[in-house]
Formats: structure tokens, sequence, C-alpha cells
């Protein structure tokens, strides 16, 4: 579903990332992990569309997506539940959900399945439905980036640090919920520094270093490899 082939990307003079090379099959819930300031958000931008391209190609089913703009990405399937929520101010838990239909509303269609679907997944979404978004709780916040972003009826989940500032408790039952939605035969790519749950619920994974992949293959081979271990496991 995804390649993204020798990728160069840059913040004025700082490369972020070295022609990095990866794959998504269709269906497969992938990893990418790393510490703080690896690349792994620069490259989840790049494949949305919000963060130029220096060099390389991305490929989205087969189809390259040089000089397609955001918004269009979206249309083709794309979307993102970025690092940090950022749930809309003033609108209501129901109403930021609904903003993400924007892309396929337009010929009439209704959203109410769509909306039962994420609340089947998030139950608490559906109880605070009417309440402000920007007054839930961080894992609720969370909750409503991931489920904003199914609104958009993608077919490849871009996840950013999903767990971040969460309590343990709550990013498990965050990830329950990935791992659900992963294995309804949603393509899943998810950016963490939490290495055990991400390698959880992954099929495969990538450790970026610097810009640079440095390792891949199954999960279950990650977890056992002694570098990520050391360097990720804390063991």
């Amino acid at each position: 579903m995804l390649t993204c082939k020798d990728l160069t990307v840059a913040y004025g003079e700082i490369v972020a990332l070295h022609g990095l090379s990866l794959t998504v099959g269709t269906g497969e819930t992938v990893a990418l992990i790393g510490a703080n300031g690896a690349g792994k958000t620069t490259l989840l931008n790049a494949i949305s569309g919000l963060q130029p391209v220096l060099s390389g190609d991305i490929r989205f089913e087969d189809e390259s997506l040089a000089g397609v703009a955001a918004a269009h990405r979206v249309r083709k399937g794309i979307a993102q539940a970025p690092e940090g929520r950022r749930i809309f101010p003033g609108l209501t838990v129901e109403e930021n959900l609904a903003v993400a239909t924007a892309p396929w509303r337009r010929w009439g269609e209704k959203i109410a399945l769509d909306l039962e679907r994420v609340y089947d997944l998030f139950p608490r979404l559906k109880e605070r439905r009417i309440q402000l978004g920007w007054s839930l709780s961080g894992g609720e916040q969370q909750m409503l980036a991931i489920g904003r972003a199914l609104m958009a009826r993608p077919k490849l989940l871009l996840l950013d640090e999903p767990s971040l500032g969460l309590a343990p408790r709550l990013a498990e039952d965050v990830y329950e919920q990935v791992r659900r939605i992963g294995e309804s035969g949603l393509t899943i790519l998810v950016v963490e520094q939490n290495t055990v749950l991400a390698l959880a619920v992954a099929d495969r994974g990538y450790v970026l270093e610097n810009g640079r992949v440095i390792l891949d293959g199954p999960a279950a081979e990650l977890k056992r490899n002694a570098l990520v271990r050391e360097a990720y496991l804390g063991r």
C-alpha cells in the first residue's frame, strides 16, 4: 500500500531523514520506533503532505504522491492522528469527529454509521459527545484524535505517538483499540517511543535513528533483538 524510497527531508540546513526507505503492506500494522528526534514525526508529515520532500519518492497504492497536496492525500485515503492530538477548540466531541468527513460528505452521504463505529471503539466518546473536545482528559482526547482520523474513511491510518503523555493504563487502553482497528483490516503505520506497546500490536517494525533505518523485521524478532532490548525495552 505504501512505499517510501530514498526519502530525504530537511528543515533548512538540518537534514531530518537521510535516504529513508520502507514499505507498508495492505492490512499490516507497522511500527516505527526510535528515540525522540529520530525523524519519526517528520516521516509521517512527509507521507501526509505536510512536510516537503527534498528527494526520493512516496508511492501510495503504486501511485506517486509527488506534487499531491495534503488535502488530496486525505481524499486518496491517508489520514493522520497527529502528535499532541490537536483537538479543535470550541467544537464538541461529535463536531470534532464530523469535521473529518469533509473529503467524502460533499456527495451527501450520511455519517451516522461512521459515528457508531467510532463510538463502538471508544464508548467514552459517545458518553461525552456533546462535551467540548478540549475539556476531555488526555486519554479521551487521544481517543478523539484517532476517532477523527477514522471518520475520514482512510485506507492508511497514520498514528503519531498515541501513548504520549498518558498514564500506563490509559496508554494500554488506547493500544487495545489500535489492535482492534488493525484486526478489522485497516492498514496502520504507528510512530511510537513506547516500544513495548507498539511492537505488541505490530506485524513488522522499523527502528529509526538519526533519520536512518538501522533495523527492520517482524515485530517478534525485533523484540528479541539485543540492540532493541537494550536501547528501547530497558533490558
